[in-house]
């Protein structure tokens, strides 16, 4: 190899670490004041007592483990007293998210992540709560009752669900957060994380969760709020902090949650004139943008300010090929959407997952945006956008035409005659609708007419009268289908299992979940082994009727399993697995919670076995 290689890497390197204290000594002179360090003491009088609540109400969330149309394991299940602590163990009472682990990271079915995501945003999930009375908060308890460690981040909402009149101005504020770490304990806990203090009082609580570091879901039973009526009489002590201690994730929370200054820097058309740009002048191009590539959202707006150089780098729509802008849901609306807007002429990828609620994006914001920005999108994220309404999905079906993935997972709040403009998006490869109110008429359009689909969610969608019928219709047409999420549908039977096995040899994902019309008395099971000899991940979670002669089908047919997950099944046994097991040499997971034929000694010699094989066998205590 040649030596110059090298020696550019390390050049690269250097210049990004230059880039990166030039950014943040641009603004360093209004930060100062902000990098104190501050002790603060409440002082309550006695008649300004505190106020101990549970939470009234689930107001939105992001997935949950249970049906919509039932109270096991879902959010819901947060709202009022505790039902199980301090009990430990699985219990249907609880509120479980959807995953856990890095499962699902690991499936075909997995989306590439989105480059220049802030390392301090970690948030795969959440759920947000209301409670009676607006308090300042003085305490934020979790009441966890199985695999605790989960949350990551605790926020509070200034706005008032209850008021009858909508709010000016709405603020969230972190009150406590943390990096995600791996608890060696599954038991039970109230977790009391040290909150921080905030200036306005509260009754909208938003927990956000990360679960890659457990070994099976999270359950929550109960939030508790703790706080007083009347404003805390703060005792402040400040020092300065060395700057040189900083490290980059303080200046991340300087922006609360990360879009306070944006706006202002994207829209600051005049520079000072500064000192000379250095050596950057002598760099190409292209090497300031690679190096510039490394910069988050916030860097980047920080840079533009320093030399007209690095601004007109940074405002260069290349930077903005992929824009993740879901780290900065609470601040994110039309003002920055329209400063983002010359900037983001060439935006290929856009996540604006969890943005635009409670009226930060209007419908116009969001549809003047597409209309510049939108003939390049190849993928567009909204996952619980609930801002969205049938225009807008009018507009990106007549504004995106290369769109290829569409994620609108659990936007509940869409009207199901929206979902008809999807059918209009014929290059689509990739559509989620988990937990939307899509209607058949318009799923059997969308599947007529978009017949590029390779992965297809269509988990917990309960306006589907006969998945036998989407099930045809999907073998017909969609035959290079890959990766199909039917978890919770409710009546498919082994008639749309017979369409879906010989319509989609390729499949290699497929959650059947939950699907409680599916028998193996009538050789469904056999027939997907048979026919789908590509399979990767297979959940048949909670059919009972998954016997030993299914789990020899797989082995013999799908070699290449690598997820299986047969929780609840009576006849099963510890023979079949291992033959399984024996076959499948790629497995990594294999949920065999409540097999009633597989004790905890078979689990540990299976273990013993197969050590690289994660098996799972939950419990309920």
């Amino acid at each position: 190899m040649s030596p110059v290689f090298p020696m550019l890497t390390v050049l690269t390197m250097f210049y990004y670490i230059c880039l990166r204290r030039r950014a943040r000594t641009a603004t360093r002179g209004e930060m100062m004041n902000s990098h104190r360090t501050i002790e603060s003491n409440s002082r309550t009088s006695p008649l300004n007592a505190e106020v101990v609540q549970y939470a009234k109400e689930v107001v939105d969330f992001s997935s949950h483990y249970g049906s919509e149309n039932s109270m096991s394991y879902t959010m819901w299940n947060l709202a009022g007293v505790p039902n199980v602590f301090p009990s430990s163990g699985d219990f249907t009472q609880t509120a479980v998210f959807r995953t856990y682990g890095t499962w699902w990271d690991q499936c075909p079915s997995a989306s590439l992540p989105f480059k220049r995501t802030p390392p301090n945003f970690q948030s795969q999930d959440y759920v947000e709560l209301t409670f009676e009375q607006q308090v300042y908060p003085t305490a934020v308890h979790v009441l966890e009752t199985y695999h605790p460690g989960a949350v990551i981040r605790i926020l509070a909402c200034s706005a008032n669900p209850y008021s009858p009149n909508p709010p000016t101005e709405v603020r969230w504020e972190i009150l406590w957060s943390e990096r995600p770490t791996k608890l060696n304990a599954s038991q039970a806990r109230q977790f009391k994380p040290c909150i921080k203090q905030i200036n306005f009082p509260t009754n909208l609580i938003r927990l956000e969760v990360n679960s890659s570091l457990l070994d099976y879901y999270t359950e929550l039973d109960a939030v508790v709020l703790h706080g007083v009526k009347d404003k805390p009489v703060l005792s402040l002590k400040t020092s300065l902090i060395d700057m040189n201690d900083i490290e980059d994730d303080a200046y991340e929370e300087k922006d609360g949650c990360g879009m306070d200054s944006l706006n202002k820097k994207f829209s600051s058309a005049v520079l000072r004139e500064g000192p000379n740009n250095g050596y950057f002048d002598k760099l190409p191009y292209e090497l300031i943008q690679l190096i510039l590539n490394h910069l988050t959202l916030p860097d980047l707006c920080r840079l533009a300010q320093t030399c007209k150089l690095l601004s007109q780098h940074c405002c260069d729509p290349l930077q903005y090929i992929h824009l993740n802008l879901q780290p900065y849901w609470a601040k994110l609306d039309d003002t920055s959407l329209e400063f983002l807007q010359s900037r983001c002429t060439l935006v290929q990828w856009l996540n604006l997952s969890w943005t635009g609620n409670r009226g930060f994006i209007s419908v116009a914001g969001f549809s003047r945006f597409l209309k510049v920005c939108g003939s390049e999108l190849v993928r567009l994220e909204l996952s619980c956008s609930h801002f969205l309404n049938e225009t807008c999905l009018e507009v990106i079906s007549e504004m995106c035409p290369n769109l290829q993935a569409l994620n609108l997972s659990s936007c509940d709040k869409l009207p199901p005659q929206a979902f008809n403009h999807i059918a209009k998006l014929c290059s689509l490869k990739r559509l989620v609708l988990y937990r939307t109110k899509v209607e058949q008429t318009a799923l059997l359009s969308i599947l007529n007419f978009c017949s590029e689909l390779q992965h297809l969610s269509l988990g917990s969608c309960v306006m589907i009268e006969d998945y036998d019928v989407i099930a045809s219709m999907i073998g017909a047409k969609c035959k290079k289908l890959r990766t199909l999420d039917l978890w919770r549908c409710k009546n498919i039977t082994e008639n749309g299992i017979a369409e879906l096995a010989s319509g989609c040899p390729f499949l290699e994902e497929l959650d059947l979940g939950w699907c409680p019309t599916l028998q193996s008395s009538t050789g469904c099971f056999t027939r997907l082994a048979r026919q789908l000899p590509h399979l990767q991940k297979l959940f048949l979670t909670a059919n009972r009727s998954v016997c030993d002669t299914d789990i020899e089908e797989l082995a013999c047919n799908c070699t290449r399993l690598q997820q299986l997950d047969i929780l609840g099944t009576r006849m099963v046994s510890p023979a079949s697995l291992r033959k399984l097991l024996e076959s499948c040499k790629d497995l990594s997971l294999l949920d065999v919670s409540f097999c009633s034929q597989i004790d905890n000694r078979a689990v540990l010699e299976l273990n013993a076995s197969f050590p690289k094989v994660f098996i799972k066998k939950s419990f309920t205590q």
